[in-house]
């Protein structure tokens, strides 16, 4: 990936606004651009989509810290709804990455996209949804807390559409789902980066600064400047109204989902 680092800067800047905007860590990009970055370097494809969602979740750890630091200070992080779900997450994340480092690169690809157009096309249906439900008692809490974490690892996102999505549905308002869910991407991306870098540990044909199924300079240079940038997405979100914000992160995943469609048929 030596060659491609001149795109980490810029996608790190675009990674960052929307981590701060949506409350998500950005993987819904980050992967499908370091899986093209692993083909083109000669990563074999056997680990190529493992190595993406790492290095997905390395990324994710910090703008997700970044994201969470701006919505706290806008009072947008509801600690009553995260304290639950903390360890369940964490515990499902990690033991997601052992799921997929089982699993070929192939199938792992598909699951991620039909996640995208699943998520895409619902927002883009439900685009400001009134929910009359309320959260779930603790162990209802914790075992969200599992599935979303099992399934962000999975697909090596920060867990953020989800937990919104569910947030939302039980009738928590939009801006604090968002700073919620952006609360809790760091555990997952945490357990995430662990359980990636410990089952890549020593495989062969891993470029020069793999650490596991985490390649170093792609998060050096995603991370050096995402965090600059999440600031402005928090400060946006909460100038924007909810129907907007559930549309624009309707338009990012079905971008890259066509994206995606085009490279696995062709």
């Amino acid at each position: 990936m030596t060659s491609l680092l001149w795109l980490y800067l810029p996608i790190g800047a675009a990674i960052g606004f929307i981590a701060g905007l949506l409350g998500v860590g950005g993987g819904a990009i980050l992967v499908p651009a370091f899986l093209w970055a692993s083909q083109a370097q000669g990563v074999p494809p056997a680990h190529a989509m493992h190595m993406a969602l790492g290095t997905s979740l390395a990324c994710i750890l910090v703008s997700s810290l970044s994201s969470m630091r701006a919505h706290h200070r806008r009072g947008a992080v509801n600690r009553a709804i995260a304290r639950p779900m903390v360890l369940p997450i964490f515990l499902g994340s990690l033991a997601g990455t052992f799921v997929a480092a089982a699993l070929p690169s192939t199938p792992l690809k598909w699951v991620f996209l039909v996640f995208l157009l699943y998520v895409g096309q619902d927002l883009l249906r439900r685009p400001n949804p009134i929910g009359h439900r309320g959260l779930p008692g603790p162990v209802g809490m914790a075992v969200m807390g599992a599935v979303i974490g099992l399934f962000s690892a999975l697909v090596g996102i920060g867990g953020a559409s989800l937990t919104v999505a569910f947030l939302v549905w039980c009738s928590v308002g939009m801006h604090e789902a968002i700073g919620t869910s952006a609360a809790l991407g760091f555990p997952i991306a945490l357990a995430g980066t662990l359980g990636y870098a410990i089952n890549g540990w020593g495989v062969p044909g891993l470029p020069v600064g793999s650490l596991g199924f985490v390649y170093l300079p792609a998060f050096a240079g995603v991370t050096a400047i995402s965090t600059l940038t999440a600031p402005l997405g928090a400060r946006t979100a909460h100038a924007l109204p909810v129907a907007t914000l559930r549309r624009i992160f309707a338009a990012v995943l079905l971008t890259v989902a066509a994206r995606m469609v085009w490279g696995l048929l062709v």
